[in-house]
């Protein structure tokens, strides 16, 4: 049994570049299963995000993670079960998420501010709008001052700011985050964590994060939810209570070694 969410408020202040769409990104999966060829990635699995939740997702290498996002986001059509954004069916129909891949992905020949824009450009909103909705964002991300920088002259924490900006700017809901911030060092995570869970807060679109790093998901998450070994399947569900903003200083939290005990042996094979 999956515990039931407790309905989150909204935030004091929406991130510029369109509100969320009606029902604020509520995900539901049922019974999903998929397959390449004859190795079974997914089987049976069931997943709830609700409305304005952040849920990260854990497991093993292999098990599934990124197949999982690919499939919510409509990029992949699963072989069983339903996945619904909103109440709508979106199994092989892309377009309705706002999916980052694990890496950046900006384009060299456009500035950090037209990388940017380009999140609203795909959604259809005008070039010259969008280009003003990111710059207006782009101080709230922390990058105000390189708008006219190339991605060759940024650090790969700003690269990884331009890229979620432009995933905001596309105003939709759920965000689907795989592994922004893997390659990244452990300082430099670790201050990106607490942007993150600002401008979030400040939006409360849901989100679903992918990732390996278990203090991670319990820094940002509302809810952790473990996959097992290949073919994923939920083995565990953590509800996260710990007030926000979580710094560093909740590590040595005995609250925090406990949840994070739970997690690690709940990945073990």
């Amino acid at each position: 049994m999956r515990p039931t969410p407790t309905a989150s408020s909204p935030g004091p202040e929406r991130v510029a570049g369109g509100a969320p769409p009606a029902g604020a990104g509520a995900v539901r999966v049922r019974g999903l299963a998929h397959a390449f060829g004859a190795a079974e990635v997914l089987a049976d699995l069931d997943l709830d995000v609700g409305p304005g939740r952040f849920v990260a997702v854990l497991g093993p290498s292999g098990c599934g993670k990124s197949t999982l996002l690919r499939v919510v986001a409509g990029l992949v059509a699963p072989l069983a079960g339903t996945v619904a954004v909103d109440g709508h069916d979106v199994a092989g129909r892309p377009g309705r998420c706002a999916y980052q891949p694990q890496r950046d992905a900006l384009l060299p020949w456009r500035r950090v501010v037209g990388n940017a824009a380009l999140g609203a450009e795909l959604a259809g909103v005008d070039r010259a709008e969008a280009r003003a909705r990111a710059t207006a964002l782009l101080g709230r991300f922390g990058l105000a001052g390189f708008e006219r920088a190339w991605p060759a002259q940024l650090s790969g924490g700003m690269r990884q700011r331009v890229a979620i900006a432009r995933t905001f700017l596309t105003g939709r809901a759920p965000l689907l985050l795989d592994e922004p911030f893997g390659a990244l060092d452990a300082l430099t995570r670790r201050d990106l964590y607490g942007w993150l869970e600002e401008v979030w807060e400040a939006d409360r679109r849901s989100a679903l994060l992918v990732t390996h790093d278990v203090d991670e998901a319990l820094t940002l998450a509302d809810e952790v939810v473990v996959l097992s070994a290949r073919p994923g399947r939920v083995v565990a569900v953590e509800p996260v209570a710990f007030p926000r903003p979580r710094g560093p200083e909740l590590l040595t939290d005995p609250a925090w070694a406990a949840a994070r005990a739970r997690l690690l042996a709940a990945l073990r094979p």
